[in-house]
């Protein structure tokens, strides 16, 4: 292995694990890595390093990053800090980052670059190539070359024709489309947009429709790679500011919420085994397939939440009209569930020699499938109907409607039956 590519993993590693470590790895980086390798760390381990650090190592890091980056990692600093360290960065930094601090974060605005320039449709190609001159003497980058009229985006004039063209011909053949958002959009609306439109880059735009800045392809990638990660978080009902190093005490506090609801709807279900006491107690071998049926119908239903919440962020769903949606996962559940209670019956049978107790598996199993077909699907849109996060609300719910329908199918059956 590279001996330089071991050492830098070695102090990545130093990072993330043991905190009193994390400082020391952090400083071992060269000073023109280390605002990048902020920028991919957690945003728990980021605010940890970032309020650590002397405002004189925050300055002088914040020259190797674009304003935008720098105004990411200044987003997590107190108020108070920041302001010192942003009347120490350079004149032409120092206004970009203050203007970009205007916007929430996790906005479009938030996530734009400020590098580029406009120029008047009709212009040629000489009066561009004097605009990006200036450009590049100022900031010491090839901007991106956005084309207006009075005022308002035409489109992109993609910097490599310029050097196929005279010097006197006009722009206005050469512009291609982009994609645009308004500023206030959130970071589903634009991956979304991105998805729509495969192009390396996105406008942003003010109310009015004139131009505030410019998210690249790397910006929204990065905001794709981070999704899987909090969506995991929030089907466990873990907060995404919960870092794996975190002591004992701050990790109840980011957990203890969810569990109380889900032990309160533990005893929702435990009130309906309550009711079958007597039948438990006569057919004993009752209990150790009750937690298969209600397993099965759990994980049923997180399946169908799973595709759901996908559909919702997609806005490929609303709850008005899910009825046609909703009667395919029920259906899908009940195949499912047929196939699946059609071996656990068969396995009960041939091991416990009851048919019968094979048949009421079997029927309690496909029932309790197709009930977590319905609620897999119904509740996330309700959530988000309410306003709610469908992906770390619905869970708790949906297995409690699983549970309950479960036990009192396969026990009311068996009451009945045996």
């Amino acid at each position: 292995m590279n001996p330089r590519r071991s050492e830098k993993n070695h102090i990545f590693y130093g990072l993330l694990s043991d905190p009193k470590r994390r400082m020391f790895a952090f400083r071992q980086l060269p000073v023109n890595e280390q605002g990048f390798v902020l920028l991919n760390l957690s945003r728990h381990t980021q605010k940890d390093i970032m309020n650590r650090l002397k405002i004189d190592e925050i300055v002088k890091l914040a020259e190797y990053l674009d304003p935008d980056k720098t105004t990411d990692i200044l987003q997590s600093l107190k108020n108070a800090k920041r302001k010192k360290i942003i009347e120490r960065l350079d004149k032409d930094i120092k206004g970009k980052v203050e203007f970009l601090l205007r916007f929430n974060p996790k906005t479009a605005a938030g996530l734009m670059n400020i590098d580029y320039i406009e120029i008047e449709k009709g212009s040629t190609f000489r009066d561009v190539s004097k605009i990006i001159k200036k450009h590049e003497k100022r900031t010491g980058k090839f901007p991106t070359i956005l084309v207006i009229n009075d005022g308002f985006l035409v489109g992109e004039l993609p910097g490599y024709v310029l050097a196929l063209y005279k010097d006197d011909e006009k722009v206005d053949g050469h512009v291609k489309h982009v994609p645009t958002i308004r500023y206030d959009k959130d970071q589903k609306d634009i991956v979304r947009t991105f998805k729509k439109h495969p192009h390396d880059k996105i406008i942003v735009l003010d109310d009015s429709g004139s131009i505030l800045g410019v998210i690249y392809s790397d910006d929204v990638l990065r905001i794709i790679q981070k999704h899987p990660a909090d969506n995991l978080y929030d089907f466990a009902g873990v907060s995404d500011e919960e870092d794996v190093f975190d002591p004992p005490l701050k990790k109840v506090k980011y957990r203890y919420k969810w569990l109380i609801i889900n032990l309160a709807t533990a005893f929702i279900a435990a009130s309906v085994v309550s009711l079958f006491q007597d039948t438990i107690s006569a057919f004993v071998l009752l209990a150790v397939y009750m937690p298969i049926v209600a397993g099965m119908g759990g994980n049923a239903g997180t399946q169908t939440l799973a595709v759901f919440v996908r559909g919702i962020a997609l806005k490929e769903i609303e709850l008005s009209k899910a009825r046609e949606v909703i009667g395919k996962e029920m259906t899908a559940g009940a195949i499912n569930g047929a196939i699946n209670g059609t071996l656990v019956a068969i396995i009960a049978t041939l091991w416990n020699k009851s048919p019968l107790l094979g048949l009421i598996i079997a029927i309690a199993m496909m029932t309790n499938l197709v009930i977590a077909g319905f609620f897999g699907a119904l509740i996330p849109l309700i959530m988000k109907r309410l306003g709610k996060d469908p992906a770390s609300s619905a869970t708790i719910f949906i297995t409690t409607a699983t549970d309950v329908c479960g036990f009192f199918v396969f026990l009311g059956l068996a009451t009945l039956l045996l």
